[in-house]
């Protein structure tokens, strides 16, 4: 008898009670967002977000945004951990040769969640852009994201660089 493996429902599985606090997260998300930074022109873009989980004690991550014109522009993808209550652990790589390791808390708010996130480790390849440091801000109202993005990169210190609002989707 030959066996044919299911695909697992991770829809009916729970998620990690490490990760509790972060379910608000869980799900698609899609929206408009403005960057800036002093060494190029300001933008805007489309983004979609992926917070997704097997009922380990962490969240997968994948993000890709697009031009107003539809052009690709960047991805990156990763996990969201909460090693203890209150912290959160966000690991990514970046397909322009950057990984990256935040750290920072998750506190609920009166309407949903707030994540604080400031990089503890910037790696790169020998041809990545020279990233030194990245902080993230996301709100979690219901089915809304807000976030922006702080870098500092090509010798320009730790500053706003992106902002978007992103709907969850069904």
């Amino acid at each position: 008898m030959t066996h044919v493996a299911q695909p697992v429902n991770f829809a009916s599985v729970e998620p990690h009670p490490s990760v509790a606090a972060l379910v608000p997260l869980l799900g698609t998300w899609r929206g408009i967002g403005h960057g800036e930074y002093p060494t190029i022109e300001p933008f805007d873009y489309r983004e979609e977000i992926e917070f997704g989980h097997a009922g380990r004690p962490f969240f997968t991550y994948r993000q890709m945004t697009k031009g107003a014109d539809g052009r690709p522009l960047h991805a990156e993808t990763g996990y969201l951990r909460s090693p203890s209550p209150g912290r959160v652990e966000l690991v990514l790589a970046h397909p322009t040769g950057i990984t990256e390791i935040c750290e920072g808390t998750v506190t609920e708010t009166v309407d949903g969640i707030r994540l604080e996130l400031n990089s503890s480790t910037i790696g790169a390849s020998a041809s990545a852009k020279p990233v030194t440091a990245v902080g993230r801000s996301l709100h979690v109202t219901g089915d809304t994201i807000d976030y922006t993005l702080r870098m500092a990169a090509v010798g320009e210190p730790l500053q706003h660089h992106l902002s978007a609002t992103l709907q969850r989707v069904s």
